[in-house]
């Protein structure tokens, strides 16, 4: 086959499983609240919301949701909308760079445990037995609660609680596939061992990383949250949707859309991630496909 033909075929191969995305009405519903909350993050992101996320203005302080400030101001007169939108993308960008490393790592973690068996498997499946006998909340707080706090060093202790789940995600499916006939001819035929979990085994489980990617990326984002309410999430003026419901508790019977705001925001992107991760699995099951 052609480079040409192969390039092809993967054109086509995707273009069907975007059409059977948005045939998953989970799917639909959640790329529509990603798509959505996205756009509110660039709208932070590129300095085209009506105010300054950290912009105070004391005579507005505690408005109620108006045309001037849809979601209302806090306790300093801070437009609530912005610091929502500022937050998204914080917490968007700490997700992002914490699954991202998850996956690397996990993933080629697994890929040697799997494939290589032995003593490497051992140690690594070792290691990951004793992440996963922490809770993952309690494992990110001790590791955030160790170094400087500023948005990478809180995305690293999020990855570090994902890594393990990689780990066994990746390893399982290696374990079959080193046994298959055509992996093993590759082997024979005296290609290295990394260029044959790379070429031929790893190309095998991109889909069952795709969609856990995107379900660790709801629980990324739920653990940011709960690190910034906690207070160990990026520090103050840094607008963090966590930050913003641990501020408005003292708020919420006298100014309820302070914490509304943040929370219905978090609650979004969980469920939206959540949602898409759901249409992305029936996506990629094989047993789905007769059904489209």
């Amino acid at each position: 086959m052609t480079d040409l033909a192969r390039a092809t075929e993967s054109a086509g191969s995707a273009a069907q499983r975007l059409r059977g995305l948005f045939r998953s009405r989970s799917g639909t519903i959640g790329a529509a609240i990603i798509t959505l909350l996205l756009v509110l993050s660039l709208l932070s992101l590129f300095s085209l919301l009506p105010y300054g996320p950290i912009a105070q203005d004391a005579p507005s302080r505690l408005m109620a949701p108006s045309g001037d400030h849809l979601f209302g101001t806090d306790q300093f007169g801070r437009d609530v909308f912005s610091r929502v939108a500022a937050g998204v993308a914080n917490s968007a960008l700490i997700a992002a760079v914490a699954v991202t490393f998850a996956t690397v790592i996990g993933t080629l973690l697994g890929l040697v445990a799997g494939f290589y068996r032995g003593l490497p498997d051992t140690l690594i499946g070792g290691v990951t037995n004793v992440l996963f006998a922490f809770p993952p909340l309690l494992l990110a707080l001790s590791l955030a609660s160790v170094f400087e706090r500023n948005w990478f060093t809180i995305a690293i202790a999020i990855a570090a609680v994902y890594v393990p789940i990689f780990i066994r995600v990746t390893r399982g499916p290696v374990l079959s596939l080193r046994e298959i006939e055509y992996v093993k001819a590759a082997t024979s035929t005296g290609q290295s061992r990394a260029m044959v979990m790379l070429r031929h085994v790893l190309p095998n489980i991109t889909s069952i990383i795709i969609v856990q990617v995107t379900l660790s990326l709801s629980w990324a984002v739920l653990t940011e949250a709960s690190l910034s309410f906690l207070g160990l999430g990026a520090p103050p003026p840094t607008p963090s949707l966590g930050s913003m419901i641990f501020e408005a508790r003292t708020l919420v019977y006298i100014a309820p859309w302070t914490m509304i705001a943040p929370g219905a925001v978090v609650v979004l992107l969980v469920v939206g991630l959540n949602l898409l991760g759901d249409g992305l699995r029936d996506t990629f099951d094989p047993r789905n496909r007769g059904k489209r």
